[in-house]
């Protein structure tokens, strides 16, 4: 885990949403306040902060290192397709998020893999 709190900078979370009382927008605030790279993955159009979010994962074009999921645990493994598409070294489901089977397929791929863990919770520790 450690390696991966000190290896991002280009972060896409899916599930970002606009609205300030969510976690992942409070996550995604606390992760552009730590100064990375966020990329807001979320179905609506528009910007969060100044960050053009974006409908899916491949339609970002800079490369992502790590993607952070605040989504039910079942859209781990096709989400885990789309992180393998576009090259993301890390992949990071939120606290109370499992998927044993997206686990065992990332560790095939390649792919870091942490599951039911806060970003936020754990980056504080690391600092």
């Amino acid at each position: 885990m450690r390696d991966i709190l000190n290896s991002m900078k280009n972060i896409a979370i899916v599930g970002f949403s606009p609205d300030a009382s969510k976690s992942s927008n409070i996550v995604g605030n606390y992760l552009i306040d730590q100064g990375f790279n966020v990329y807001p993955v979320y179905p609506k159009e528009g910007e969060i902060r100044g960050h053009k979010i974006y409908q899916r994962l491949t339609d970002i074009k800079d490369m992502i290192d790590t993607v952070v999921m605040f989504r039910k645990g079942e859209f781990a493994l096709t989400l885990l397709e789309e992180v393998k598409t576009v090259g993301a070294k890390n992949f990071w489901l939120q606290l109370g998020i499992i998927n044993d089977e997206a686990k065992q397929k990332a560790e095939e791929f390649g792919i870091n893999f942490i599951q039911d863990a806060c970003i936020m919770i754990e980056h504080k520790k690391e600092k």
